[in-house]
């Protein structure tokens, strides 16, 4: 059995469920797989309540108390709810389990049994923020028995905290974890037997030992004098009458399991025969690798992270990722339940290092899974994302706009762009995402699919492609020109480049050719700008131009701009001469971006200046959707 589902109403982020048609669903409602399951997205959009709403209804195994307050009801346009509910459920349940849980259980009309832990609370006082009545009971709707002690402790997951202090966490003492986690390991369980024989002086369970040595500690002739010396020196002087004082030294507790792990902690040693300390990364590593143990529970093992890349380096995350991934699946293999692995994070590294069908984006408190089926992506697409989202790409995951685009010269030069004209990419939360001229809709697809859309605006900014007339042959290659085509080609043409649009995916066509030609055609301001920059792409071919000798070559470049201007050459002219070396191969188009990206810092421009193509892109980038 594994938690197959969670529902929540009026927790948190999460609203009301629909009351009536044409109402809007705001509740939660999401499935898990029943290995790895990743929630990526961007901060505040429902992750950690995700995460929550389980530890809340399940409970977990570290000693924490949930305690839930007036905020956890969730506050809508009618302001806040009195009552909230959260249901996970359990199936895949084998016959064992169904036997354990068998008066627990509810069947459908199809016969299939499932497990639901249902968790209300109301809010009894709005004025004091802790007085809130919880009822824990069975049942889809809560209307089943109630849920035992017993079956609660089978179905406590292991819970990860962000920012958690590691070192902290493995030290010994009274309630450590280190101690709660080794008393859950199954190992464990035969060492709490006292087998301590005094004439022979042998032990060998943890607790024996614990005895054993508690009988040489009270036998040491030290601990024997200073004993002897309170009781005759002392406490005897204090007795009156009859009474009889007499003192004891000993180890503190009783010899208990509890007690012997209390005593213990965990320290790491890495490459060395010695104990140093180490970094919070390590530690980190250490301490997962000791909440890990708790996955052997025989009812659906479930392990909760928050953040698991806190405090790692990027090869150690993914060398973490690689671990959960082995214990969720490689466990089925040992003839032993796999342990169910749902984390959150904010790293691009972790979400580019699992499969796209275990991800779940988390936006604006809506859930929208990728498995298969849920999406526009076909299996191709599933292969070739699991080959290509590298890091690079993954943080389109986090975003709240995305902007797909071909080359490396449009991801250096669009956000200097944007930011000239007042619409900052950083402010509006755009991640660019450079596919390489391929796979274009194979990455705008994560965001298609049927029904509600992910609320994610996403822009994919292509080349037309079409040459204008007077294009020499050399310039032209392949290419059609549109001064060949009537209007209805053309718009053909350009139908064919958006026809996989759909949702809050949206394609913007150059107006002309590509980007480059498109930028130095718009205007003159950009005419002159996109010389300077192909001038000095040109000088950078060979030898990275100073800073005296990129000077001159702008002002070279401002110069022949204000010639061509003087002598009556159009626009379209001057734009094709501007572009040839690019298009030819003189110059680098993303060294040319980096000089335009440079010249944009102290060049003033506006939207009239821009192409109207990428002005529309970029009010869509930075829009609500």
């Amino acid at each position: 059995m594994y938690l197959a589902c969670l529902y929540a109403e009026n927790f948190r982020i999460f609203g009301a469920a629909p009351q009536k048609d044409g109402d809007r669903d705001a509740s939660l409602s999401l499935e898990f797989g029943p290995a790895t399951n990743v929630l990526v997205g961007e901060n505040d959009s429902g992750k950690t309540a995700i995460i929550d709403a389980i530890r809340l209804c399940l409970l977990t195994t570290a000693a924490d108390f949930y305690r839930i307050t007036r905020d956890d009801f969730h506050v809508g346009p009618d302001g806040r709810a009195g009552a909230f509910k959260i249901t996970c459920g359990f199936k895949d349940l084998t016959t064992e389990e169904q036997a354990v849980f068998l008066e627990l259980l509810t069947t459908d009309d199809d016969g299939n049994v499932a497990l639901y832990v249902t968790v209300k609370a109301e809010l009894m006082d709005p004025l004091r923020p802790h007085r809130v009545a919880v009822t824990t009971r069975t049942g889809r709707d809560g209307q089943g028995p109630a849920l035992d002690g017993a079956a609660r402790e089978l179905l406590k997951a292991t819970y990860l905290r962000p920012l958690r202090d590691a070192e902290a966490e493995l030290r010994s003492g009274r309630g450590s974890r280190l101690s709660q986690i080794l008393a859950g390991y199954p190992a464990m369980r035969a060492q709490g037997e006292d087998d301590f024989d005094e004439e022979s002086d042998s032990a060998s369970t943890l607790v024996g030992i614990l005895r054993r040595a508690e009988h040489h500690i009270s036998d040491n002739d030290a601990v024997a004098a200073a004993r002897n010396d309170i009781n005759t020196g002392y406490l005897q002087k204090f007795s009156i009458g009859s009474d009889v004082l007499r003192g004891e030294i000993g180890v503190a507790g009783d010899a208990t399991l509890a007690r012997a792990l209390e005593r213990l902690e965990l320290t790491l040693f890495a490459g060395t025969g010695e104990w140093t300390r180490h970094g919070l990364g390590y530690n980190n590593a250490l301490f997962m690798a000791a909440e890990l143990l708790l996955g052997n529970s025989a009812f659906a093992p479930l392990l909760l992270i928050e953040e698991p890349e806190a405090h790692l380096h990027p090869q150690l995350q993914t060398r973490i990722m690689d671990l959960l991934r082995d214990r969720a699946g490689a466990a089925k293999t040992a003839g032993t339940p796999p342990v169910q692995v749902i984390l959150t994070t904010h790293s691009p590294n972790l979400a580019s290092a699992i499969p796209v069908e275990h991800l779940t984006l988390v936006a604006r408190g809506s859930t929208f899974r990728l498995a298969p089926g849920l999406t526009c992506l076909d299996e191709g697409d599933y292969a070739f994302l699991t080959r290509f989202l590298d890091v690079t790409k993954a943080n389109l995951f986090f975003a709240r706009s995305v902007a797909i685009v071909e080359g490396d010269a449009e991801a250096i030069v669009l956000p200097a762009l944007a930011q000239a004209v007042g619409r900052s990419f950083s402010e509006c939360g755009v991640s660019v995402v450079d596919v390489g001229g391929v796979g274009l809709f194979r990455y705008s697809r994560i965001f298609q699919r049927e029904g509600e859309q992910i609320p994610v605006a996403v822009a994919c900014i292509r080349d037309r492609d079409l040459v204008p007339a007077g294009t020499s042959e050399e310039m032209r290659k392949k290419l059609k020109c549109s001064a060949e085509m009537t209007q209805q080609e053309i718009d053909k043409h350009v139908a064919g480049l958006k026809e996989e649009d759909s949702g809050h995916v949206r394609t913007f066509v150059s107006d002309h050719w590509t980007l480059e030609y498109d930028l130095a055609a718009a205007s003159w301001t950009m005419a002159t700008l996109m010389h300077q920059a192909v001038r000095a792409a040109i000088a950078s071919k060979t030898t990275w131009p100073t800073a005296d000798k990129l000077a001159d070559l702008d002002r070279s470049a401002r110069e022949e701009v204000t010639k061509w201007r003087e002598s009556n050459v159009s626009l379209d002219k001057a734009a094709l001469d501007i572009y040839e070396p690019l298009r030819k191969g003189r110059g680098s188009k993303p060294i040319a971006a980096h000089h335009a990206a440079r010249l944009l810092q102290t060049t003033s421009v506006t939207d009239g200046d821009l192409p109207p193509y990428l002005v529309a892109a970029f009010t869509y980038l930075c829009s609500e959707v």
